[in-house]
């Protein structure tokens, strides 16, 4: 289902992408006050674009228990719906702070329109990415083998939260990270053998961010409508 701005006369979504890597902390700080500034009408919509610090977070639904290796990296309570995360280098997040009282009004549809962004996207490289039923995120199956006839990694998380109608949080694509470093958790709550996680680097795809970025936006756009580049946040 598209979410397209151009159908509800909205403007450009404002498109930010942070070349250095951003304090996780900052980012929330950051998207608490813009997101409370889209919802008075002070501010456009906006998917920013960064690279965090290797870092572990919790949402609403984490168990404690999936939490392996605590003392590995940073640990945050994130806000967001789902488990727990691994962000860090070589991943692509995009926050995303769209307007969804104006886009509809479904948050189904909305987060399936994300899935879909993703799932586009990867489809422009051939990899072929699909949602399973019970599992958030977008996963790539795997090769069968006698022990594992149906398996599938994850190659995508996705964890949203909305205030006043306004979504923040948003998607987190894996290119280059060291998938190592997801071992310090149980990632989104699944143990499964059966599912794991898997990167664009892994699959054969040794893509630039700045490659992966440009297809973001172009699959955005059809979904979503016109975007137009702004200079991201400013932590200095």
């Amino acid at each position: 289902m598209s979410q397209q701005n151009n159908e509800n006369n909205l403007p450009p979504v404002e498109w930010a992408i942070s070349t250095e890597h951003v304090d996780y902390a900052d980012a929330i700080s950051f998207m608490e006050e813009r997101v409370a500034a889209i919802s008075r009408g002070d501010a456009g919509e906006l998917i920013w674009l960064l690279e965090h610090p290797p870092l572990y977070t919790a949402g609403t639904s984490a168990n404690k228990e999936d939490l392996t290796d605590p003392d590995r990296f940073p640990v945050f309570d994130a806000g967001r719906g789902g488990q727990f995360t691994y962000h860090g280098p070589g991943q692509r997040v995009a926050y995303v702070m769209l307007d969804i009282a104006k886009r509809g009004r479904d948050v189904r549809a909305f987060v399936h329109s994300l899935e879909e962004w993703i799932i586009n996207t990867l489809g422009k490289l051939d990899v072929t990415a699909k949602r399973y039923d019970g599992r958030v995120g977008v996963w790539v199956d795997l090769p069968a083998t006698p022990e594992l006839p149906e398996a599938s990694d994850k190659i995508a998380a996705i964890g949203v939260r909305l205030r006043k109608w306004v979504s923040f949080h948003g998607i987190s694509l894996n290119v280059s990270p060291d998938l190592e470093h997801f071992t310090g958790i149980v990632p989104c709550g699944i143990s499964d053998p059966a599912a794991g996680v898997t990167s664009l680097h892994k699959l054969g795809h040794p893509l630039k961010m700045e490659e992966v970025d440009t297809l973001l936006n172009t699959e955005f756009e059809k979904l979503f409508g016109k975007t137009t580049l702004i200079s991201p946040p400013n932590f200095g």
